[in-house]
């Protein structure tokens, strides 16, 4: 994979296979209005996270969906020389949407793609290698990412949620049911998965600590709705991840299309409940 500078992405290279990660990581989560947000897109696992190499050219959508609905255009500020902030004008809650295409590799060789599969519950190419007699195969796919992050602007609780709660076109997309952000907090963070626009069972969700990223904190299965439930964490900063595949038929460059997605958000340490 070809490094480039994306924001204030580093040059560096990642293990394929190793690091499957990939998320949007503000400077903050809560921030006043006006203020000037770092980004950067991480991935990785465990402490051998780092910013990712990403290419800018990969990069397809990048929004911040806020209280008025309408999607800003965050792609400009991916500045291909130096270092450039987001800044938002209206309080409330914000949506940060990545969405990248899919002409990354991964190609693994059989022992070390099945444990891979296995970790990450991609039950498809599983069933698939199985039922073909392929599992001694090496296994190669093509993926894709699909990052959400949820950023506080202003006070919590006193604008639209809407854009928190509601789907918003990813390929694959976690949908949370409630605002972490609202007030009061809510007990539980229960998050839809959506996949090509319907809700997928049986995809694996991780929810992990962000200051730790050493083995998910709990691990859900979703259920017939697509609905996988966890306690609400009460502070820190937090990623909730599931990745899914499908078999290509007769595809001449892979054969699995895969992809990883993931949602982050964090609480202020001065607000913590």
């Amino acid at each position: 994979m070809r490094a480039a500078l994306l924001l204030l992405i580093g040059i560096c290279v990642v293990r394929v296979g190793s690091a499957h990660e990939f998320w949007i990581q503000p400077g903050q989560f809560w921030i006043a209005q006006r203020t000037a947000l770092p980004l950067t897109l991480q991935v990785g696992d465990g402490f051998e996270r780092q910013r990712s190499p990403i290419p800018l050219h990969r990069i397809t959508r990048f929004d911040a969906i806020g209280p008025a609905g309408a999607p800003i255009d965050v792609r400009p500020s991916l500045a291909a020389t130096v270092k450039r902030d987001v800044m938002f004008d209206m309080p409330g809650s914000y949506m940060l949407i990545l969405e990248t295409d899919d002409r990354a590799y991964s190609r693994q060789p059989a022992e070390r793609f099945n444990a891979y599969l296995e970790a990450e519950g991609l039950t498809p190419a599983l069933e698939h290698r199985t039922r073909t007699h392929q599992m001694h195969v090496e296994g190669f796919e093509r993926y894709s990412r699909a990052a959400k992050s949820i950023v506080l602007v202003g006070a919590p609780g006193l604008q639209s949620q809407a854009q928190i709660t509601r789907p918003l076109g990813l390929q694959l997309e976690i949908v949370p049911a409630v605002d972490p952000y609202s007030e009061p907090r809510p007990a539980s963070l229960p998050v839809r998965i959506l996949y090509d626009g319907r809700v997928l069972p049986g995809a694996l969700v991780k929810l992990i600590d962000l200051e730790q990223h050493i083995e998910p904190v709990d691990a859900r299965r979703s259920d017939s709705m697509g609905l996988a439930r966890f306690a609400m964490p009460r502070s820190g900063t937090w990623l909730v991840s599931v990745v899914w595949t499908k078999p290509l038929v007769n595809s001449p460059d892979a054969d699995f299309e895969t992809i990883f997605a993931s949602l982050t958000f964090g609480f202020s340490p001065s607000r913590m409940r």
